[in-house]
């Protein structure tokens, strides 16, 4: 949990144990993501990738426009399909889709594919409000990462950032950097989710006051503050994180 208290006039964030609950009640993945969000660093770093009050001649990461560049992946007339924008919104996360694979997403087979895949995963949920079926093995959202990850030099990091940039509520971003600060589970989408719920969603509610005191609009996710939190702040740290 959160507490928002203000010193010399400015907000300040840190985290607060929940009444009542035992920290050895909380899954792994939940305390540490725990940890990582309650350090001091967070809301700064917040601010800084999204251009929060940088000073002159300072520039926001270009990771700041990946949900919204050309409205968005998941505005309801392209949120079944992957267009050209969205391809362009995964480079602002340093990668690229291979040239064959993306004219196949766009013109091909492919792009038929997910999109049948796609129409059938939530596009106005948020991942704590969902049920697990949805982000388990097996789910047409699993599906779709498997169709992308399986695609000649795409692999898993490209196949979550596609996927995350069309549904942005539901998936999250997860690439190596994020993986070495908050390890390996069997199912990221399912520990992210069960984190997220658990102790009453105290998690998704620290993300959201977090989001909230760094004055990051609302119209970013909140598995996307979660992201970025994390990422700025083991990138920091300058981790040598394997590939």
């Amino acid at each position: 949990m959160l507490t928002i208290s203000t010193q010399d006039g400015v907000l300040m964030a840190s985290p607060t144990e929940a009444p009542g609950v035992s920290d050895g009640a909380l899954s792994p993945l939940r305390k540490r993501l725990s940890v990582l969000l309650g350090a001091e660093r967070v809301v700064d770093d917040l601010r800084r990738y999204f251009g929060i009050g940088l000073p002159p001649g300072a520039v926001a990461f270009t990771g700041s426009r990946f949900e919204h560049l050309a409205g968005g992946g998941d505005r309801p007339e392209v949120a079944d399909w992957i267009t050209a924008e969205d391809l362009v919104a995964v480079q602002t996360l340093s990668v690229t889709v291979p040239a064959p694979v993306a004219l196949d997403i766009l013109e091909g087979p492919l792009g038929t594919r997910l999109t049948g895949l796609l129409h059938t995963i939530p596009r106005d949920t948020d991942m704590v409000d969902a049920h697990a079926d949805v982000v388990a093995d097996g789910s047409p959202a699993d599906q779709a990462w498997h169709l992308l990850r399986d695609q000649p030099d795409v692999g898993w990091v490209i196949a979550g950032k596609l996927l995350a940039r069309k549904r942005p509520r539901l998936l999250p971003v997860y690439d190596r950097v994020v993986r070495c600060a908050v390890g390996r589970p069997s199912s990221f989408w399912l520990a992210l989710h069960t984190a997220l719920r658990e102790d009453d969603a105290a998690l998704h509610r620290q993300l959201l006051e977090l989001r909230q005191v760094a004055g990051v609009p609302e119209t970013v996710s909140v598995l996307r503050v979660c992201d970025v939190a994390v990422w700025m702040g083991h990138r920091a740290e300058g981790h040598a994180c394997p590939r």
